[in-house]
Formats: structure tokens, C-alpha cells, sequence
């Protein structure tokens, strides 16, 4: 196939709490990406996501319960080629474009040569950029503490640097810099609230490995060696009875995520109260939080909250439940905070009954 009917697929990565999701959601709403179709990674026993992307069913697909940099890249190459497939047939309108969003915690080097060498993939498709979110207040400590972020960075053709508005000018100056040390090729933008110009960001030109740093050129040399090799599932955590088959995801040693789901009603106040309290004694090791939760107040009306470490930013009421669930649903990536701590302050400070806390969707 030539290369000129291959579909371009835009990678947007970025570490937790980053802001992709937000700026996902935003392009999707422009004109400019009508016919566009949007690939969710999420891991956990609940997916989230993809129930705050403001689209059209036929336009989202979602690759749950497992990361796209490792345990789900069949899944990824299954879902591409499904897509293309049911094109073809008309059985989709016709789209022009992917958006592939990963997790939080994904080395995107697995996820461009699996885009770059898997043949059922490139005889339809070809990498067309890589856009990275910086959050501009937690950014600095993540490349410090993440090495997932440093490659999302240096990998980019774009880097978004988000939440500027939450951040001091010399700190956002000395992030710059150092993102600048990493990737002095990327296109860079401050953006707030996710809004960015389409135009900045997709239509960023071929990807090419080579014309990044020698540890970028070095990484895919390594993913290439590794390419037929059986993954390492070391790198994932188990935390005691909790183990299940990809429940638990961790890249860095004591990383794990956990989901939380909630049958009954929660007043606002009380939910307020434990927030306050979980970022104060747990905030450093709360790598990412984010919630839809059915406030009792207010039933028809979900309250959807997100919070990185010690941020949380004020909550957002959308106009309607996405899906006919309406139970409250909590996730949880964390370092080193076991999941009897976060149930035991949901029933001491948000009032919740333990018999309403269920440790899975099912």
C-alpha cells in the first residue's frame, strides 16, 4: 500500500495527572478533527477515561485493564486492525485519523515500533507525531523520580506544557529548561485547560527515531532486540490477595493502581473532607487520582474530580451521567499506600458505609 492511503495516528502521551485526557478532549470537540478516532489506554478494574471524552461512541475505543507499552500491544495492533478493517466495509463512518492516548505510565518506545514494525499495522497506518503533556507544577519532581516521563519527553514532536496558570514564572522557567535539555528539537507550547490550536500539534510530519538524542536511538535499538522476546512481568506489582491477572501495573518498584467503587450516595461535604485529608497525609506517594462520583446532593449531575500528589483541582459537574451506571467510581494510582487505608478514610471521613465499597465494577 502506498504510503499516501496510510492513516496517520497521533500519539499523545504524558505522564499522570499531565493533562491528556483533558487536551484530548478538546481537539475532539474542533472541527478540524471530525472523522478522527480516539484509542483510550487505561488500566484497573475500571476504566474512566473514555467516560469524560465528549464523543460519539463510534469515535472512542478503549484499551482497558492492562498498559499499552507491554501487556497490551496485541490488543493495540488487534484494535487497529479491526478499524481499518470495518472502513473498509462501511460498517464506521469513514475516519482520517488516529489518536492513540496512552497511560500515564507508559514507555511510548514500545508503543512507536510496535506502530513502526508491526506488519499488519503499516500496511495501513503510519505514526504521524508525538504529542507529550509536561504538567508545569509536578513536572520537575516527575522527571526527577519517573524515567517513563523523561522518555515521553524526548521521544516528542510536540510538548504541551499544561496548568501554567497553577505554576511561578522562575518555576515554569527551570522546567522549560529542562525539558529543553531533554528534546531541543520539540516544538514546545504552554497550554491551560487543554486548549491548544489542532494546527499545533497534529500534521507534525513523518516520526523518525534517528533524529533524536543517542539514548532515543539507543532506546529503539533495544525495543527492536526485545521485540520478539516474552515480556518480563516483573516489572508488575502484587499486592497480596489483590493479585489478578494485570490488576496491578507498575513500571516503577512500589507503583500500583487500584479502583474503588461505590453503590450508594456521598454528601459533598463529607467527600470534601476526605479529599482535604488523604492530600494531606498521602499526597507525595498519590502519583494520580481521579473520580466520577455520584454526590448525594446533586444525583442527576455527577461531580468528576482529579487530583496529582498534593493537587486537586475543583471538581467539574457535568451535565449528565455518561452511561447508565451511577455508582461512584475511584481511581487510584499510588506508591506505596495500600488499599485498606484509602477504604478505611472513605468510612471515617466521607461517611461511607463499608458494605457500599466494592473493590471491582462487577
Amino acid at each position: 500500500m502506498a504510503a499516501v492511503d496510510q492513516i496517520p495516528v497521533t500519539v499523545l502521551t504524558g505522564f499522570l495527572g499531565s493533562g491528556k485526557t483533558t487536551v484530548l478532549n478538546h481537539l475532539l470537540r474542533q472541527p478540524e478533527l471530525n472523522g478522527v478516532v480516539a484509542i483510550i489506554n487505561e488500566f484497573g478494574e475500571v476504566a474512566l477515561d473514555h467516560l469524560l471524552v465528549e464523543s460519539s461512541e463510534d469515535r472512542l475505543a478503549l484499551l482497558d485493564n492492562g498498559c499499552i507499552c507491554c501487556s497490551v500491544r496485541e490488543d493495540l495492533i488487534e484494535t487497529l486492525a479491526d478499524l481499518a478493517a470495518r472502513r473498509a466495509a462501511g460498517t464506521i463512518p469513514p475516519f482520517h485519523r488516529v489518536l492513540v492516548e496512552t497511560t500515564g505510565l507508559a514507555d511510548p518506545v514500545p508503543v512507536l515500533h510496535t506502530l513502526m514494525t508491526a506488519p499488519d499495522v503499516v500496511a495501513r497506518y503510519r505514526i504521524d507525531g508525538v504529542v507529550a503533556t509536561v504538567d508545569a507544577v509536578n513536572g520537575a519532581h516527575t522527571l526527577e523520580s519517573h524515567s517513563e516521563a523523561v522518555r515521553q519527553i524526548a521521544v516528542a514532536d510536540r510538548l504541551l506544557v499544561t496548568k501554567t496558570d497553577l505554576a511561578a514564572d522562575d518555576a515554569l522557567a527551570r522546567l522549560e529548561a529542562l525539558i529543553a535539555a531533554i528534546n531541543p528539537v520539540a516544538v514546545r507550547h504552554r497550554v491551560r485547560n487543554g486548549m491548544v490550536d489542532p494546527a499545533k500539534v497534529l500534521d507534525a510530519g513523518l516520526f523518525d527515531p534517528s533524529a533524536r538524542s543517542t539514548d532515543v536511538v539507543r532506546w529503539f535499538d533495544l525495543a527492536s532486540q526485545a521485540a520478539n522476546a516474552p515480556h518480563d512481568h516483573r516489572d508488575h506489582h502484587c499486592d497480596g490477595e489483590d493479585c489478578a491477572h494485570h490488576s496491578h501495573h507498575a513500571h516503577d518498584a512500589g507503583v500500583s493502581s487500584y479502583s474503588l467503587v461505590i453503590d450508594e450516595p456521598i454528601q459533598r461535604d463529607a467527600f470534601a473532607r476526605w479529599l482535604d485529608y488523604v492530600a494531606a497525609l498521602k499526597g507525595e506517594d498519590l502519583l494520580r487520582f481521579k473520580a466520577i462520583v455520584h454526590v448525594a446532593e446533586q444525583p442527576d449531575a455527577p461531580v468528576v474530580v482529579h487530583g496529582v500528589q498534593h493537587v486537586f483541582h475543583p471538581p467539574i459537574t457535568l451535565g449528565g451521567w455518561p452511561s447508565a451506571d451511577r455508582r461512584s467510581r475511584l481511581v487510584f494510582i499510588v506508591r506505596g499506600i495500600p488499599r485498606q487505608i484509602i477504604e478505611n478514610t472513605l468510612c471515617k471521613f466521607a461517611s461511607v458505609s463499608r458494605a457500599a465499597i466494592r473493590r471491582s465494577a462487577a
